[in-house]
């Protein structure tokens, strides 16, 4: 699925979004998202100091450090997400399914 994937990222879009990243998980709401300990993605309960901020639309393909665009993720969600929208971590686990299901 990679290879239809096109990053064209702007170093400078990405260098300012992390830095209000950064900001973002220092703020009181950033401390409630987390409190609960449960991922966005798998609703794995793995405790608050296991989340990390997940950029729904990755920064890297225009995301934006806001509010409604960031969640908490375990650490096995984020990375298998990568670079993905929502849209094409739906694919992906679409075709991961039917990869799996072909050796049936």
């Amino acid at each position: 699925m990679a290879e239809w994937v096109d990053i064209r990222k702007d170093s400078r879009h990405v260098a300012r979004e992390r830095e209000k990243a950064r900001s973002l998980r220092k703020s009181v709401w950033w401390q409630r998202q987390v409190q609960a300990g449960v991922c966005h993605y798998c609703g794995k309960h793995v405790g608050p100091e296991a989340l990390t901020m997940d950029h729904v639309v990755p920064v890297a393909r225009g995301g934006t450090s806001a509010k409604g665009n960031v969640v908490p993720a375990c650490d096995a969600c984020n990375k298998s997400k990568k670079f993905l929208t929502p849209a094409e971590q739906i694919l992906a686990d679409l075709e991961r399914e039917s990869l799996g299901s072909e050796g049936v």
